[in-house]
């Protein structure tokens, strides 16, 4: 997911795509904060996603909208193309 769309339609129809799959999310809720998480991409609905959390986060459910991805405020990848730095 990280080029960018231009519409709601394609970037629903990727990640339809990756139902049942690992996703690593950067999320930025605002006030200089980044909120990073690991989880598995749950469900799709006509205006949100559904992410189940790893056990960590004790299997909470989080949702984003198609908007938010649009608008640069949450970044979807997939686990398998996520590389760790080693700082």
């Amino acid at each position: 997911m990280a080029s960018q769309r231009t519409s709601l339609a394609e970037i629903k129809a990727d990640i339809e795509s990756m139902i049942g799959q690992r996703v690593h999310i950067r999320a930025n809720p605002g006030r200089r904060k980044i909120v990073e998480r690991v989880g598995t991409l749950e469900k799709t609905y006509p205006n949100h996603f559904l992410v189940r959390l790893d056990p960590e986060a004790q299997g909470r459910v989080v949702s984003y909208s198609y908007a938010d991805i649009l608008m640069d405020a949450v970044q979807l990848t997939p686990c398998e193309s996520v590389t760790v730095s080693a700082d």
